[in-house]
């Protein structure tokens, strides 16, 4: 399943330039905020999980934070992501691997998570990706998960997708995790069309 992942988002990154997939962002404004709004240090270990070729981690460099891992399936994309920022990327761990099957480092203070939950439609996929969230995250931890909201689109990249809104966002996470924001935005795609995503915040306390 991993090598059948990878080919599909290998093709996905290949087949478009970076600022024509539809969940490009000149400037993740949402994601800093919340980023932000944990109160963490510069210098807490962040990790965004699919963050292939996504424009945040240039921002969190930009803003000083100093301890920052990407992880992505596609190594192409982040390759795009490591030409793009040039000297800069030897300041960032970058993991090529399925975020289901990875061996994480760890611990981290935050987790940031933009549109990769909402493809697992399968339950046990879901329960994979919670194991490593609960492994990984450090107690006393941030957890950002951005989702299509229910209004949202029910497949992107040719894949189906399942949509949340914050409280069954927080009922799939489970009493572990402490709600503590939720923001609703209306991305504008590169095409022109209105995506509706949930980004809801959390505290992480087993």
């Amino acid at each position: 399943m991993t090598e059948e992942r990878k080919q599909h988002w290998e093709q996905v990154y290949q087949g478009k330039g970076e600022d024509e997939t539809s969940w490009f962002q000149p400037r993740p404004e949402t994601s800093l905020d919340l980023i932000e709004a944990t109160g963490e240090p510069k210098d807490a270990a962040f990790i965004d999980v699919g963050g292939g070729v996504s424009r945040l981690v240039d921002q969190l460099l930009h803003h000083g934070w100093s301890n920052i891992s990407v992880l992505d399936i596609a190594p192409s994309a982040l390759a795009t992501a490591r030409e793009r920022l040039g000297n800069r990327a030897t300041q960032v761990n970058w993991l090529e691997a399925d975020l289901l099957e990875a061996t994480l480092d760890g611990p981290y203070r935050i987790w940031h998570d933009r549109a990769v939950f909402h493809f697992l439609t399968e339950s046990e996929d879901r329960k994979r990706y919670l194991t490593q969230l609960r492994r990984a995250l450090e107690p006393g931890g941030h957890c950002i998960i951005a989702t299509f909201a229910p209004e949202g689109p029910q497949a992107c990249s040719g894949l189906p997708v399942q949509r949340y809104s914050p409280e069954s966002l927080t009922e799939t996470l489970g009493g572990d995790f402490q709600l503590q924001e939720t923001v609703q935005e209306e991305h504008q795609t590169p095409a022109g069309k209105t995506q509706s995503f949930i980004y809801c915040r959390f505290l992480y306390r087993p």
